[in-house]
C-alpha cells in the first residue's frame, strides 16, 4: 500500500513539473530569438551606415541595405581602404530558433522585409531592411512573435 501511495505522489509531482519544464524551454528559445534578432538588425544597420558613408559601392537607386543576409557574413570590400579590405558585419547568421526545419540554411530560416515593403505587410524584395521570425503565436510577454 505504501508503494502505491509513493508512486501516486511521484506521478503527481512529475505531472506538475512538466509545464514548468516546457516553460523553461520556451523562455530559452525566446531569449535566443531576442539575441539573434538584435545581432542581425545591428549588422544590417552597420551595413547601411557603411553604405551611406561610401565604404560600400552601390548603384544608383539602391537603398544601401544588404541584398541578402549572406552578404553580412560574407563581407564587402571597403572602397575607402587602399587594399580594399573586406568588411564583415556579422560572423555568422544565427538560425531562427523557432524554425523547425533544420535542413534550411540559417540565412533562409528567417522572413525578410525589404525597404520597399510596408510595415504592416512585410515582404521580401531587392534588399533586406529587417528580419522577422517565422514563428506563429504569442511570446510569454504577450506580444506576437511576428511583432518582435
Amino acid at each position: 500500500m505504501e508503494l502505491v501511495v509513493t508512486l501516486a505522489m511521484l506521478g503527481l509531482i512529475a505531472a506538475m513539473a512538466m509545464p514548468v519544464g516546457e516553460l523553461v524551454v520556451q523562455r530559452q528559445r525566446e531569449q535566443a530569438l531576442r539575441e539573434a534578432l538584435r545581432d542581425i538588425r545591428t549588422a544590417i544597420d552597420k551595413y547601411k551606415l557603411a553604405s551611406d558613408q561610401g565604404m560600400i559601392s552601390r548603384k544608383a537607386g539602391d537603398s544601401g541595405y544588404p541584398p541578402d543576409l549572406e552578404t553580412l557574413a560574407r563581407g564587402q570590400p571597403n572602397q575607402r581602404s587602399a587594399g580594399k579590405d573586406t568588411m564583415v558585419f556579422i560572423r555568422r547568421i544565427p538560425r531562427d530558433p523557432f524554425n523547425p526545419d533544420r535542413a534550411v540554411p540559417a540565412a533562409l530560416s528567417w522572413k525578410v522585409r525589404s525597404s520597399s515593403s510596408p510595415p504592416d505587410n512585410p515582404a521580401p524584395g531587392a534588399d533586406v531592411f529587417d528580419v522577422l521570425t517565422s514563428a506563429a503565436g504569442v511570446g510569454l510577454n504577450g506580444v506576437p512573435y511576428s511583432e518582435w
